[in-house]
């Protein structure tokens, strides 16, 4: 699987969502304008959560004059998939089916999820 990472905080993934979204390296002052609505973040707790993140190694940070710069250590796609790997593993013991019989079951997926999942695996299969 790799390098093993340190999981994200829900307040550490909104502001690496943030990051993500953004179209290049961006400060805190930018950051804290895209969460807004999501989250009320004061300036010198974001900049916390922003160092945090630096030395967990999600973010790399350049200072430019006055300003750090942030831009994400890893892509969002590689995160989601170490992360959905993570889960898989721990809470369905690797079982692809365990977990979608599991949301499926406490109905957090419904009919038309099922459908777009066997949409998904029926072109997967012809792709292979």
């Amino acid at each position: 699987m790799g390098e093993k990472i340190k999981r994200l905080g829900d307040a550490e993934l909104e502001i690496m969502q943030a990051v993500w979204a953004a179209d290049g390296p961006v400060n805190s002052t930018q950051i804290r304008a895209a969460l807004e609505g999501k989250r009320d973040w004061a300036l010198a707790t974001l900049i916390t959560v922003l160092n945090r993140l630096c030395e967990k190694g999600f973010l790399l940070c350049k200072k430019q004059g006055r300003n750090n710069l942030y831009r994400a250590k890893m892509d969002e796609r590689t995160y989601r998939q170490r992360e959905g790997r993570t889960i898989l593993e721990k809470l369905y013991g690797n079982s692809v089916t365990g977990l979608v019989a599991s949301l499926y079951d406490g109905k957090s997926i419904g009919d038309r999820d099922m459908a777009e999942l066997k949409k998904f695996l029926d072109e997967w299969e012809e792709k292979r």
